[in-house]
């Protein structure tokens, strides 16, 4: 469940509240992307902190491992409030680092592409060499296949000679 604002702010200490204050939306806009490299480090130590002290914290009320300090009274509670505080400030800080990655990732896109026109428009056109064009209109093209020259009257010749040649085979029968 997310925490509020107000809420966050009450958990932490002044460091602490300066380093989530900075990931929240208006002011992780303002942030370069090297800051948010050093944000994400301390706010994954801190989180692996607080990680560490509700795992203490547990294992002592259950009465597996003994007290840390006497220093942290308390329940587990309060260490996995801060926790969830930390790791919903990674949330933002991931989620803005994947922001400029991508927008970085668009620009050196559109670089590349202005550069690929450029170099398209600067080489030499060689356009090829025309061959028929359509002047007056669309003209038929010969065609390609062999023509075979064979007289009108050698094709009905052949059909005549299949009739004869069956007939003579009926009356053999």
């Amino acid at each position: 469940m997310a925490i509020s604002y107000k809420s966050e702010l009450q958990l932490l200490n002044h460091d602490e509240r300066e380093l989530v204050r900075a990931t929240h939306y208006p002011a992780i806009c303002e942030v370069a992307r090297e800051d948010l490299q050093d944000t994400l480090k301390r706010l994954r130590d801190m989180r692996d902190k607080e990680k560490t002290l509700m795992k203490a914290k547990r294992r002592e009320a259950k009465g597996t491992g003994e007290a840390r300090g006497g220093s942290f009274p308390g329940t587990s509670e309060q260490p996995r409030r801060r926790r969830q505080v930390f790791a919903q400030a990674l949330k933002r800080v991931n989620k803005e680092i994947e922001r400029h990655r991508k927008f970085e990732a668009k620009a050196e896109l559109g670089a590349n592409a202005r550069r690929a026109l450029a170099m398209k428009r600067s080489a030499e056109f060689n356009r090829p060499v025309q061959g028929v064009t359509a002047n007056e209109g669309m003209s038929p093209l010969p065609s390609r296949r062999r023509r075979k020259n064979v007289h009108p009257s050698k094709i009905g010749e052949v059909s005549q000679w299949t009739k004869v040649r069956q007939a003579q085979r009926d009356a053999r029968l």
